[in-house]
């Protein structure tokens, strides 16, 4: 039996970021992955990330005000993980928020060592940021894209306005929990599985990386629940995976243990595609809030936070923040919690240590397996035998 250790693992390298582990844990907001999960993560050799989406709202003993309250609440987790490893940290942040340059400063102020943005491309300089500042920031900024489309338009907009290119980007496919990238239209068509966008990324960075003369690491997210699927997708080009779903059935996670638990107990056919009140489609566990809010019972709703940029919530049925949060704390009758397509497959909760060391024995012996059978059919093996 081969010895579990991480050195027959490929490393995932970004920028002068290198994890033991090829894992980054996908950061989930509001209140799921804090510092107890990100710490856990990046004690075991992966990528560990706080979600900065909504984190105010968890200690309303801190003030009233909403974004002063946001990068506060931020500093305290990413010191309270630094307390617990040494490991690599990562704050997400969506540009979508209406104070996500002061996060993405108040996340650079404390050493982070990563800044991943998504729910928009960050191609400007954030209200309040000088040019000076935001320069800095992005040394340490790894996109979400969902195409090499928006992975060029970044690359050629920063080099053009910057003088730099990022140092990674991660891919997330339509198989993913919460808002995705992707009208509901291309979800299940084939030509946006994740494995088939995944050689559009690849070929959009390389002319940057050879004009830059270093190398730019695309991670693959978005349904990858298995050691074999980490493979797959080093196999087809990409030096990393992103698996927030499968972090939730953990002891570490942050969130309410209901919550958990509605994973474990979660079918593939509770599993549905919502329409979010921000103006993108969700993929979410069914329940009976969900269910009210389909049948068109309109939440109570007074907008406490202006925490989204693309929220109307005059004519929003619910508040989008407010039901995510709820669900965090395990108030099912008014929240409810996105999820990976892939979180039916999941069936108790472990330790983060038990999980990520499931998945590299999983990795390993899909490795094998892929070895065996390309012996087996090389034409070398196949003319001996003759």
């Amino acid at each position: 039996m081969i010895p579990l250790t991480y050195t027959q693992i490929p490393r995932l390298k970004i920028g002068a970021v290198e994890a033991k582990v090829p894992i980054i844990q996908g950061g989930m907001g509001v209140g799921i992955s804090l510092s107890g999960l990100s710490s856990a993560v990046a004690e075991c050799g992966g990528i560990g990330v706080i979600s900065a989406t909504g984190i105010g709202a968890l200690f309303p003993e801190l003030g009233k005000n909403y974004h002063i309250v946001n990068s506060i609440a931020l500093r305290q987790e990413i010191q309270k993980a630094r307390a617990k490893s040494k490991g690599i940290l990562g704050v997400n942040i969506l540009t979508a928020l209406t104070d996500y340059g002061d996060l993405a400063k108040t996340a650079y102020e404390e050493g982070i060592d990563l800044i991943f943005l998504g729910a928009g491309l960050p191609l400007h300089i954030p209200k309040g940021l000088t040019e000076e500042m935001w320069r800095k920031i992005l040394n340490k900024v790894v996109p979400i894209v969902s195409s090499g489309r928006a992975a060029n338009l970044i690359c050629r907009h920063w080099k053009k306005t910057f003088g730099l290119v990022p140092d990674g980007f991660v891919l997330e496919g339509p198989m993913a929990g919460g808002h995705l990238g992707f009208s509901k239209e291309h979800l299940n068509l084939p030509e946006y599985r994740l494995e088939n966008l995944l050689p559009d990324v690849l070929a959009a960075v390389k002319p940057y990386e050879k004009e830059f003369s270093k190398p730019i690491s695309v991670v693959a997210g978005g349904g990858i629940y298995s050691g074999a699927d980490i493979f797959k997708f080093l196999r087809l080009g990409a030096q990393g995976v992103q698996m927030a779903s499968r972090f939730v059935a953990t002891h570490e996670c942050d969130a309410d243990d209901s919550f958990k638990q509605a994973f474990i107990d979660c079918r593939e056919e509770d599993l549905s595609i919502i329409d979010s009140p921000v103006g993108l489609p969700g993929r979410a566990i069914k329940n009976k809030f969900l269910a009210n809010v389909s049948e068109g019972l309109r939440q109570p709703l007074k907008c406490f936070w202006k925490c989204l940029l693309t929220c109307d919530f005059k004519s929003a049925p619910y508040c989008i923040a407010k039901a995510l949060l709820s669900a965090k704390k395990g108030e099912w009758e008014t929240g409810f919690a996105f999820a990976g397509a892939n979180a039916y497959r999941i069936d108790k909760i472990t330790s983060v240590k038990e999980l990520i060391d499931s998945l590299l024995a999983e990795y390993r012996e899909e490795a094998e397996n892929f070895r065996l059978k390309s012996e087996t059919a090389s034409p070398l093996n196949s003319q001996s035998a003759v």
